[in-house]
This record gives structure tokens, C-alpha cells and sequence, in this order.
């Protein structure tokens, strides 16, 4: 059993140790869950990821209740096969997707999965950045998946649908993300569910007028039906080698102008810099390029979850992760066996 504390991290830490320990056979205790959040312990998203993997898994679980601050995972043996997994309220399906993608793929017969939930929210990957930026970067690494919203979910109300597929990938390849090449095109989409579209229409002039995007690139989107009020702002970069999806969220008392220039400024910092892999993408790459038994990429920023997912995923596999700095916004990662 692999002893880890939980406080130096959030979901994020949870969600790896759960891979990483059906990926292995090894199991975990982890304590001081998500301790330093406003709200520690276990929540909904992290409870249902952590119910999805011992379901795939055949594995025990001591402590898997919500607030808990302290949990034992004993794993089994994995097995492929049609899942549907529910948080019960907004929390990201996203979350529980990356959860279990990675034992799955290590299969020797394809999975569908079936995801109830948030699908569109703050803090967790959008289905569209899944869509768009991990799996492509997956495909390079020999991991064929796919998923297909059925139906987007915001908070609070939650309701999102998606599906997802996993194909074995019984041989996985070294992969480096070093040059995202020349830049192809930016595309805007507005989201919006129960609310008034023009809300939609001022965060894309205000976008179009940061990024000098002309109005082919700028994209409305009405959900319906609506199940709740939400607001959604997808910005898509695309260059010769390389995608990024930047997602932005409407919230109470926030301007639609604000969130417009919120996500303008990090995809500005992105193109600046000439990294390939932006901030959200890159500690999300360390798992199955530890997997893989090697990888690198350039990144603009070396964060916290970067930093604690990297200690983690050596606690489990035979790899090392380093991170030099070349400039002041560029940075190279490398993951080596």
C-alpha cells in the first residue's frame, strides 16, 4: 500500500491514485483529502470517481463516503464492458471520464462508457476541450477514444449527457509536443442555456475585438431544452501541429465582458509564449506519458498540479518527470523511464 497525503493537492491527486493504482495493482491510502480546499473531503464528482474505478476495477473501498477525509483502495482485476456512471448532480462527468480512460485503454476489449453530470463547468475540463485538445493529444501517444455529447450540463443544475468510447491500446508510443507549428485559425462558440443570447453575442464582439477575430470565426449557440441557466465561452486554436480549447464560464455579477477578456488574456498568454501544450493540458499529458515510459512537451507555465501530480505519478511507476526552465514563458517537461 502506497501511503499519500492528500492535502497537497486536490481532485486532481484523488483521480490519479485511483488510475494509477488500477493501472498497477497497487493500493493506496490517501489522508487529508483536498484538506486546504473551502470544503474538504470528499464531494460529489470525487465519490462518484472514486465508486466509477472501483466498479471497472473490482476494488475494495474503505472511507468512500462524502466529506471523507481518509480513503484505502484496494484494486482488482479490470474488466472492459458498457458503464454508465451518474454524479448525481452538476459535478464534472469530465473528471470521472479521465478517471477511468486510462485503466480501460489497458483492456483488451473496447469499453462504452455513459456520463451524467456537469459537462461544462468551472474548474474541470469542458467536453469540448476533452473533445478537441485531450484525446487528439492522446491519439498521438496510441490511445484511440472518443465521446459525443448527448446533452451539455451546467451548475447548477447539472443534467449533461456523454458518451464515450476506449479502444485497448495494448502498445503505447513516445510522444513530444515540443512545436505547435504554424497557427491555422481561432473559432469562438458562445454556449448558452436559459438566457438571453445577447449575452452570448457581447462576449464574442468583445472576443472578436481582443483577438482580431473576423465574424466567421464567431459562433452562437442555444441549448435547448434548457435545464437550468448557463454560459459556456469556447475559444478553439488550432495550429499545424498541435490544438487547445481555452473555456470560459458566465457567473453571477460577472460581465459578459469580463469573461470575453478573462479568456482572451490566457489564450494570449498562450500564443505569446510559443509553448505547445497550455496549462490545463499539461499535467493532464504526465499520466499516460508515464504509461507510455517516456514523453515531452513545451508548456508556458509549470503549476501547482503540475508540480504535485508529477510526485505522485513517481510514487507509483518507475519515472521520472523534470521541468527546466528555457525562458521566462517557456518551459520544457520531460517524463523519462
Amino acid at each position: 500500500m502506497i501511503e499519500i497525503d492528500g492535502a497537497a493537492g486536490g481532485g486532481q491527486l484523488l483521480r490519479t491514485a485511483l488510475s494509477l493504482s488500477l493501472c498497477t495493482g497497487t493500493g493506496f491510502t490517501m489522508q487529508q483529502i483536498r484538506a486546504k480546499r473551502s470544503r474538504p473531503g470528499l464531494m460529489r464528482q470525487h465519490l462518484t470517481a472514486v465508486n466509477a474505478a472501483a466498479r471497472i476495477g473490482n476494488a475494495c473501498t474503505h472511507g468512500a463516503e462524502l466529506g471523507a477525509t481518509t480513503l484505502r483502495f484496494e484494486p482488482g482485476v479490470v474488466l472492459p464492458g458498457d458503464y454508465a456512471f451518474a454524479t448525481g448532480s452538476a459535478g464534472s462527468a469530465t473528471l470521472v471520464l479521465q478517471t477511468v480512460l486510462p485503466p480501460l485503454w489497458r483492456c483488451d476489449a473496447p469499453s462504452r462508457l455513459r456520463l451524467e453530470g456537469g459537462t461544462h463547468n468551472p474548474l474541470a475540463p469542458s467536453a469540448d476541450f476533452i473533445a478537441d485538445s485531450y484525446l487528439p493529444a492522446l491519439a498521438r501517444i496510441g490511445i484511440e477514444a472518443s465521446i459525443a455529447l448527448e446533452r451539455p450540463g451546467f451548475a447548477p443544475a447539472g443534467g449533461g449527457i456523454l458518451h464515450a468510447t476506449v479502444s485497448p491500446a495494448p502498445t503505447l508510443r513516445h510522444a513530444d509536443f515540443i512545436e505547435r507549428g504554424e497557427l491555422l485559425s481561432i473559432d469562438a462558440v458562445a454556449m448558452l442555456s436559459g438566457l438571453a443570447m445577447s449575452i452570448g453575442e457581447r462576449e464574442l464582439e468583445t472576443l472578436a475585438k481582443r483577438l482580431q477575430l473576423k465574424s466567421e470565426a464567431l459562433h452562437l449557440r442555444e441549448v435547448r431544452p434548457s435545464l437550468g441557466p448557463g454560459n459556456a465561452l469556447l475559444l478553439k486554436i488550432r495550429h499545424a501541429h498541435h490544438d487547445e480549447t481555452f473555456t470560459g464560464h458566465g457567473e453571477r455579477a460577472l460581465s459578459a465582458e469580463k469573461v470575453a477578456t478573462r479568456l482572451a488574456g490566457e489564450a494570449r498568454t498562450y500564443l505569446k509564449s510559443g509553448a505547445c501544450v497550455a496549462e490545463h493540458l499539461s499535467d493532464q499529458l504526465l499520466l499516460p506519458m508515464a504509461l507510455a515510459g517516456g514523453g515531452a512537451f513545451t508548456t508556458h507555465t509549470v503549476s501547482d498540479h503540475l508540480r504535485s501530480n508529477a510526485r505522485l505519478i513517481e510514487k507509483f511507476l518507475p519515472v521520472e518527470i523534470e521541468w527546466t526552465e528555457q525562458r521566462g514563458d517557456l518551459w520544457r517537461v520531460t517524463v523519462a523511464s
